[in-house]
C-alpha cells in the first residue's frame, strides 16, 4: 500500500501563489500581443485604398484605406469575427484564414510572420526560396571558414553544405545520403561503436529540447512530422527525451569528438542565423584548447583516421 504524501499548507500556498503569478503573467503577454495586434491590422487597413481593391471610394468615408466591414468581404470572413480581431479580442483564427487576411492587407513576408506571431498561430516557414536551398555566397564562405569546420543547417538541422574541414572531422555524415544527412539522425542514430560524439548523453537532453523549440515553428509540415515519426523509431534515447515535452532556445555549446588514433577534440560550435533565409544557420566549429587544435590539424592531414573501421 502506498502512503499518500501530505503537503504542507504553507508549500501548497506557495505553488498556487507561484502558478497564480505565472498565469497572469501569460495573460499580460497575451493581452500586450493582442493589443498589437489590433494596432497592426488598423494600420495596414489604413494604408490601402478602396481605388486599389476595385472598390468605389463612395460618399462620406471618414476612415481612410478600407473600411473593417470592406476587408472581410474581400478576404471572405465574418464581418463580426474580423471586427473582434481587430479589437485584439481572444478569438481564434486558423492559418488559413490568417492567410486571407494577410493576403487582403498586402501584407509581405515579415509582415505575415509578425501577424501570425501576434495571433499566436504557428506558421510554416515562408520565403523567396526553399528552405533547403544553398545560397549564392554560402560555399565561398564555407571555403573560406578552413580550418574551420563548418556548415550550412536548415532549421530541421539538415545538412545542406560544408567545407573540406568539416567532411574531414565528420566524413559519415558528409558521404549520408540527403535523407539522413542530418546532425541529429546522425547522433542519435549512429551505433556506439561507430559514434564520435563522446559526450552524447550528457547534451542529448539539451539537443532534443533545441529540436523541440524548432519544431514547434513547424509542427503542421509533415516533413517535419515525418522525421520526428522515424526518428523516434531509430533512436529509443531520443523517443525517451522527445516524451519529455522539454524545450530550450539554441544556444553555444561544446562538442567533442573521439578517435581512436587521434583522442579527443573538443569543438565549440557557434550560429550565425542567415537574415534573408529564415531558419538556415551557418554553424562553425572551433577547438576550444591548443590540444584540440592539433588533434584537428592532424586528422586534417590523416582524414582516413576518422573513418569507422567497418560497416554495419
Amino acid at each position: 500500500m502506498t502512503t499518500p504524501v501530505t503537503v504542507p499548507t504553507a508549500a501548497r500556498d506557495i505553488s498556487c501563489a507561484s502558478q497564480t503569478v505565472s498565469v497572469r503573467a501569460a495573460v499580460a503577454r497575451s493581452g500586450r500581443r493582442r493589443g498589437e495586434l489590433a494596432l497592426f491590422l488598423r494600420s495596414r487597413r489604413e494604408r490601402i485604398s478602396p481605388r486599389e481593391v476595385g472598390m468605389p471610394p463612395g460618399p462620406r468615408r471618414r476612415t481612410p484605406g478600407l473600411r473593417r466591414e470592406e476587408v472581410a468581404q474581400l478576404a471572405g470572413v465574418g464581418v463580426t469575427w474580423y471586427t473582434w480581431l481587430e479589437q485584439g479580442r481572444p478569438i481564434n483564427a486558423s492559418a488559413q484564414v490568417l492567410d486571407a487576411v494577410a493576403r487582403t492587407l498586402r501584407l509581405d513576408d515579415a509582415e505575415r510572420q509578425h501577424l501570425y506571431r501576434l495571433a499566436d498561430v504557428p506558421q510554416a516557414q515562408r520565403g523567396a526560396d526553399r528552405d533547403d536551398d544553398v545560397p549564392r555566397d554560402v560555399p565561398a564562405i564555407l571555403d573560406a571558414l578552413d580550418p574551420l569546420p563548418a556548415m550550412l543547417l536548415n532549421a530541421r538541422s539538415d545538412v545542406l553544405s560544408w567545407n573540406g574541414a568539416f567532411a574531414d572531422l565528420l566524413p559519415a555524415l558528409a558521404a549520408a545520403p540527403p535523407e539522413r544527412r542530418n546532425t541529429v539522425w546522425y547522433a542519435f542514430t549512429t551505433p556506439s561503436c561507430c559514434n564520435p560524439f563522446r559526450n552524447l548523453h550528457e547534451q542529448a537532453p539539451e539537443h532534443v529540447a533545441i529540436f523541440r523549440y524548432r519544431y514547434s515553428q513547424h509542427m503542421r509540415e509533415p516533413e517535419w512530422l515525418d522525421f520526428v515519426r522515424r526518428i523516434c523509431a531509430a533512436s529509443p534515447l531520443f523517443a525517451e527525451l522527445w516524451a519529455t515535452h522539454d524545450v530550450a532556445p539554441p544556444g553555444q555549446c561544446n562538442k567533442v569528438y573521439w578517435y581512436p588514433k587521434i583522442g579527443d577534440i573538443a569543438m565549440r560550435s557557434t550560429s550565425l542565423d542567415l537574415t534573408d533565409r529564415p531558419g538556415n544557420r551557418l554553424v562553425v566549429y572551433t577547438p576550444v584548447d591548443d590540444d584540440s587544435r592539433d588533434r584537428l590539424a592532424r586528422l586534417r592531414a590523416h582524414p582516413e583516421f576518422a573513418l569507422a573501421p567497418h560497416r554495419h
